[in-house]
């Protein structure tokens, strides 16, 4: 029914594409980070408005091919948006939320051709809790095979190999293991905001520490709307999203392993959050 629903919703979209807003900003990732949390969060605000049944087009991922027009045929109408300008005297803003938009390498140039002066948000948290949140996760849904984390962290290299430059040279291609078993590659946030910054530009991107946004929500929500450059109206109410439990504990050694890895990119993170990470204190 969902699907049937969305079917006519978007074909509705289609016959009335040059209507439709395009997003003035994107919550690009990461995932498992709390990309739920804040999207749900975010469209409580009158100003912000979602895209149409689905929280993330994943368009600049893995639909590029379907073109602009279909893509904007996921957002509202202008006239909806002409309306909430009138009443409240600011021009509301649309967005979505597509975790894959980080770190797939060519979704960033896709974004800044198509979305010039678009605004974006990354949210990171503990690469290692991230990463066996994803590996628990991408077997729930059954895109992962591998019940042991362990075994999945070790067959990473493998799985990815070459999977980048496959994306770039068919830029249409949809990667299985690129986007569903890259465990530890995602959760070095400061390779792919690196590769962001020069396409858009820091100050057109802010970085949340998910630990800062879960425990203390509130400056966190007003951080992002003096970003969207949003007024404060009315109270969202925080939760938690998305959340699934663990089959067992990490091995100790892998977590040391990983916390390992990742201490150097954790350090580069340090600019983008103004200290020090919140799982490094």
């Amino acid at each position: 029914m969902k699907r049937s629903a969305h079917a006519v919703s978007h074909t509705a979209g289609r016959l009335t594409v040059s209507g439709r807003l395009l997003p003035s900003f994107l919550i690009v990732g990461a995932q498992r980070c709390g990309t739920t949390s804040l999207y749900r969060a975010l469209a409580q605000h009158p100003l912000v408005l979602k895209p149409v049944l689905r929280k993330g087009v994943h368009y600049f991922d893995a639909a590029y091919g379907k073109g602009l027009s279909w893509y904007r045929a996921h957002f509202p109408l202008k006239a909806t948006a002409h309306r909430l300008e009138r009443r409240y005297g600011i021009r509301p803003l649309a967005f979505e939320s597509s975790p894959y938009y980080l770190f797939h390498p060519l979704a960033g140039p896709r974004i800044a051709r198509d979305l010039p002066g678009v605004k974006l948000i990354v949210l990171v948290r503990d690469p290692v809790e991230r990463a066996y949140s994803a590996h628990a996760h991408e077997v729930a849904r059954g895109f992962e095979t591998e019940p042991s984390f362990e075994a999945a962290v070790e067959l990473e290299p493998h799985r990815l190999a070459g999977e980048t430059e496959r994306l770039c040279r068919q830029p249409y291609l949809v990667s299985h293991a690129h986007r569903h078993h890259a465990y530890v590659t995602r959760g070095q946030y400061a390779e792919q905001l690196a590769r962001l910054e020069p396409l858009v530009g820091t100050g057109r991107m802010l970085v949340i520490d998910s630990g800062r946004f879960f425990t203390s929500p509130e400056p966190v929500y007003d951080q992002v709307l003096e970003f969207l450059g949003l007024p404060r109206l009315g109270d969202p109410v925080f939760e938690r999203h998305n959340a699934r439990p663990r089959p067992s504990e990490m091995p100790e050694s892998l977590r040391h392993a990983l916390s390992d890895h990742f201490d150097p990119w954790d350090r580069e993170l340090e600019p983008w959050l103004g200290g020090t990470p919140s799982w490094r204190r």
